[in-house]
C-alpha cells in the first residue's frame, strides 16, 4: 500500500536526531508501515540536514535562538548594581581601552625622550616629567574605576543569569499567580524561537498527524494543529511524553527555566489527541498530574529484535577498542553525565584489576567526559578507558554484545526512578550481566529476573562488591534471559506495533 493511503505523519523533535534512538525507531518504523513520515530535528553547524531513515525523510531546521538574550539583560541595573555598565560587553571594552591608553602614553614618552635627547632644558624635562605623571596618574585612577564598575558588572550579570535574587524570585513568583499557564511567555520568552522556525514547516507539509516529543515540541505541535483546524483540515496531535517534567525539579543555572517549562507543557498537554509515554509509572503519573482522559499508551523504547542481515559484518565494542576476548569489559551506553553516576565507574577501576571500562557516548567528548578521562589517568588506569562512539539503532545490541557486564549507576533524580532506561534493554538483549544502582524501577526489575546486581547509588565500595559478583559468575545471571517471553515483549517491534495502534484510532485506514 502506498504510504500516501495512509497519511502523513510530521514527528517533530528538539534535537538533530543523530543521537535519539527512539524518534529514528519511531520514524522508520511508522514508515515501514505504511504513512508518510518526516521528522522535523534541529540543525547543528556543519552536519548534514536531509537524510531518509529508512522510508522516513529528516530534515533539520536551524533554530534562531534570538529570544534567548532576555531583556533586562540588555539594559543597565541601576537599582541593582549603580556602579555597573549596561552590559558584560561594556566592561571588557572600558577594561581594553585602559590598557590600550597605557600603551599609547608610554610610546608617546618614548618618542619625547628619543626626539629630546639633548636639545631640553633641565626645567622642560621637569615640567615634561611632571605631564606624564599626571597621564600616569589619571589613568591608573581612570582603570580602578573601571576595574570597580566592571567587577560590579561581573556580579550583576552573575546575578542576572541564574535570576535567583529576592526580586527575580519575586517577578517570578508574580508571573506564575498572576499569569498561571501562560507565564512562561514572561519567564522564558525564548520558547517562542522554536515556534517561530518549526511552526512555518508544519503548515508547508500539510500533516494529518503531528507527533510532538517531549516537552518542547507540545505547544509547537498544538499550535500547528490548531491553525490547521481553523483552515478545515482535519489534523491529529500525539504527544510523546519522555520524562516526567515536574520531576526535573527547579535545581537550573537559571531558576525560571523550570517554571516555564512547566507552565507550557500545562497550557497545551489538553490538545493532545492522544498520549504516548515510556513507562507504566510515568503514565499513572501523567493521569495524575495533568487529569488525562485515558492513561497514555506505553511505547517503551527497546532495541530491535532482528540480528544482522546476512553478510552485514559489524564490528563490537570489544573489536574497536582492541581488547582481546579474555579481557573483562564494562560497558555504559548512553549520555555520560555526572546524573547518570559514570563517575563511578572510573574511580572503582583501582579496586577492579584488568577490568576495562568502555563508555558508549557521543564523538563531542564533553567536559564531563574530559574529566573522566583524566580522572582515570591520576588514578593509573588512563589505558583502562575507552570512550566509542555510538552505533545505528539496528545495531547496538550486536555492538555492546561483546562485553562482560552492563552497567547503569544513574543517581536518585525522579525522572530515573520511573522508568527502564533504553541501555537496560540493549543489555538485555545482549545477553549481558546487568549491574544497576537502586534506583525504584530498573532494581525491582532486576531483582524480579536475576539479571544482573543492585547496588546503593554512589556508594563506591558496593559497587565494586555487585561488579565482582557478576564477573564471578557470569552465567548465573546470563540464565535469567532464558525464561520464555522476557525478551519478547522487550522488543521495538511490539513497541512500533503499540505505535502504529495509536496511529491507526487516530486516522483510520481507508474503507476502499
Amino acid at each position: 500500500m502506498s504510504p500516501v493511503l495512509r497519511g502523513r505523519v510530521v514527528m517533530l523533535v528538539d534535537n538533530d536526531v543523530s543521537r535519539d534512538s527512539r524518534v529514528q525507531k519511531e520514524a522508520r518504523s511508522a514508515a515501514d508501515k505504511g504513512w508518510d513520515v518526516v521528522l522535523l530535528g534541529t540543525a547543528r553547524p556543519g552536519r548534514i540536514t536531509e537524510w531518509k531513515l529508512g522510508e522516513a525523510q529528516v530534515r533539520l531546521l536551524k533554530v534562531r535562538y534570538l529570544l534567548r538574550h532576555r531583556r533586562h539583560l540588555l539594559r543597565r541595573g541601576p537599582l541593582r548594581a549603580p556602579l555597573s555598565y549596561n552590559r558584560p560587553v561594556m566592561a571588557r571594552y572600558r577594561k581594553q581601552l585602559v590598557k590600550a591608553q597605557k600603551v599609547d602614553l608610554q610610546t608617546r614618552r618614548a618618542i619625547h625622550k628619543i626626539k629630546s635627547v639633548g636639545r631640553e632644558s633641565a626645567l622642560t624635562t621637569r615640567a615634561v616629567n611632571a605631564f606624564y605623571f599626571v597621564q600616569r596618574a589619571r589613568l591608573a585612577l581612570f582603570g580602578r574605576w573601571v576595574g570597580l564598575r566592571a567587577a560590579k558588572t561581573v556580579a550583576l550579570e552573575k546575578r542576572r543569569q541564574n535570576l535567583a535574587s529576592p526580586i527575580d524570585r519575586f517577578t517570578t513568583a508574580f508571573w506564575e499567580k498572576t499569569m498561571g499557564d501562560r507565564s512562561w511567555r514572561r519567564l522564558d520568552p525564548s520558547i517562542w524561537d522554536w515556534e517561530l522556525t518549526f511552526g512555518p514547516a508544519i503548515d508547508k507539509l500539510k500533516p494529518d498527524i503531528i507527533h510532538a516529543n517531549d516537552f518542547r515540541m507540545l505547544g509547537v505541535g498544538s499550535r500547528a494543529m490548531l491553525r490547521a483546524r481553523a483552515e478545515g483540515r482535519s489534523v491529529k496531535l500525539v504527544w510523546d511524553a519522555h520524562e516526567y517534567l515536574p520531576g526535573l525539579g527547579r535545581h537550573m543555572a537559571n531558576t525560571r527555566w523550570h517554571p516555564a517549562q512547566v507552565a507550557n507543557e500545562r497550557e497545551f498537554v489538553h490538545f493532545a489527541d492522544a498520549v504516548t509515554t515510556v513507562s507504566d509509572v510515568l503514565a499513572d503519573i501523567l493521569v495524575d498530574e495533568y487529569g488525562l482522559p485515558e492513561k497514555p499508551a506505553v511505547v517503551m523504547n527497546t532495541p530491535y529484535s532482528e540480528p544482522l542481515a546476512e553478510g552485514e559484518s559489524i564490528p563490537t565494542v570489544r573489536e574497536v577498542a582492541g581488547l582481546d576476548p579474555d579481557v573483562p569489559i564494562l560497558i555504559y551506553s548512553g549520555g555520560v553525565t555526572k546524573q547518570r553516576g559514570t563517575g563511578i565507574m572510573i574511580e572503582a577501576l583501582p579496586h577492579l584489576p584488568g577490568v576495562h571500562v568502555i563508555l558508549v557516548s557521543a564523538t563531542d567528548h564533553s567536559e564531563f567526559i574530559l574529566e573522566l578521562i583524566a580522572r582515570a589517568h591520576e588514578l593509573g588506569a588512563g589505558d583502562r578507558l575507552h570512550i566509542l562512539p555510538y552505533a545505528e539503532p539496528q545495531h547496538v545490541v550486536h555492538y555492546v554484545s561483546s562485553a562482560n557486564v552492563g552497567v547503569h549507576p544513574t543517581q536518585h533524580f525522579p525522572n530515573h526512578e520511573i522508568s527502564l532506561a533504553t541501555k537496560f534493554f540493549e543489555y538485555s538483549h545482549a545477553r549481558l550481566p546487568i549491574v544497576v544502582s537502586d534506583v525504584k524501577t530498573m532494581s525491582e526489575k532486576v531483582y524480579e529476573t536475576g539479571q544482573g546486581e543492585v547496588f546503593v547509588a554512589e556508594d563506591l565500595e558496593d559497587y565494586v562488591r555487585a561488579v565482582k559478583a557478576v564477573l564471578a559468575d557470569p552465567d548465573r545471571y546470563r540464565a535469567a534471559y532464558d525464561k520464555p517471553g522476557l525478551l519478547a515483549g522487550w522488543t521495538w517491534e511490539s513497541q512500533a506495533d503499540i505505535l502504529d495502534e495509536v496511529y491507526g484510532k487516530l486516522k483510520p485506514r481507508p474503507s476502499n
